[in-house]
């Protein structure tokens, strides 16, 4: 039988091909569950008698998570949270011993340790660069890599027992996934260094203070709760003014503000919708849902065929 496709069917079909391959870990996660609600996705971080600690498997689990979120651009915003105890007890210790080699006893050895670091560099910024927010629900310990990964979410809510360690100095090295690029942008210099220096831990209380997150609650499903409607409320708005705006204030933290004005000029110009502004405003009127267009799927140059 003959099915008349809609604009866009075609890209979006071509999407889910893309993502075939990927479905079967997706549908499978080890470290990891993954719904949708409502065009809200939602992760959960889920191997509680671990401590949700960080190994090559939450690596390539998360890698997948954020690349089919990002390609097929049906989903309007992320909620990451978690179970057991903590949040996050970081990276696991056991990981250096076993699944990852380093060497240091050669100059080749230790160039190699930056291409290792970039490649594990590159899963947290895909947070960072995903197309739609990513808001970070956070519970007991975040700790060293676990800090690494929420300091590149958009918005940070957190429970009162929460905290905040850079662990790496308490084990000898540096932290080096993120934590000392993106934690100066969001909290002061200073309480960065004593931080970093000293591998105490910050509290939710202090942490609030600081504006590195963005609210407290007293339980974890309350939290949980504020986070997933703030998504819900992102949800409701144009995905691509939300991904215009997410490009825009990213931009202008790494800029001065005259380079930044500039870029929301090309920006706008870019994306601007008559269609969708009308919608906007008539929905406000009538009180109800506005209606909008997803996000088009994104594919790979190097996946299409020929």
């Amino acid at each position: 039988d003959f099915i008349q496709s809609r604009p866009g069917d075609e890209r979006r079909s071509a999407a889910a091909l893309e993502c075939q391959a990927m479905n079967t870990d997706i549908n499978a996660l080890t470290c990891f569950t993954l719904s949708t609600t409502a065009q809200v996705a939602h992760l959960v971080l889920n191997k509680p008698e671990a401590l949700n600690t960080m190994h090559p498997t939450f690596w390539r689990e998360l890698d997948t998570v954020l690349a089919h979120l990002h390609q097929t651009g049906t989903a309007r915003a992320l909620v990451i949270s978690s179970t057991g105890k903590h949040f996050s007890a970081g990276m696991a210790l056991e990981t250096f011993g076993g699944a990852i080699t380093i060497d240091d006893q050669s100059p080749e050895g230790r160039a190699a340790i930056f291409d290792l670091l970039t490649d594990m560099q590159a899963t947290f910024t895909r947070l960072e660069n995903l197309r739609i927010p990513v808001i970070m629900a956070i519970h007991g310990g975040c700790i060293g890599g676990a800090v690494d990964m929420v300091t590149a979410g958009c918005i940070r809510y957190a429970t009162q027992d929460a905290f905040f360690c850079i662990q790496e100095i308490n084990i000898g090295m540096v932290a080096d996934v993120g934590t000392l690029q993106r934690l100066p942008k969001l909290i002061p210099l200073g309480v960065v260094k004593e931080l970093a220096y000293t591998g105490r831990r910050l509290s939710a209380a202090k942490a609030l203070d600081y504006g590195l997150v963005n609210e407290v609650f007293d339980t974890q499903e309350a939290m949980l709760a504020a986070a997933l409607q703030c998504a819900k409320e992102i949800a409701s708005k144009p995905p691509v003014a939300i991904w215009g705006t997410k490009q825009a204030v990213n931009y202008a933290r790494d800029h001065s503000v005259e380079d930044s004005l500039r870029q929301m000029g090309w920006l706008q110009g870019a994306i601007w919708s008559n269609q969708h502004v009308r919608e906007s405003v008539t929905a406000m009127k009538q009180k109800r849902a506005g209606e909008f267009p997803e996000l088009s799927p994104l594919q790979r140059f190097s996946d299409c065929a020929g």
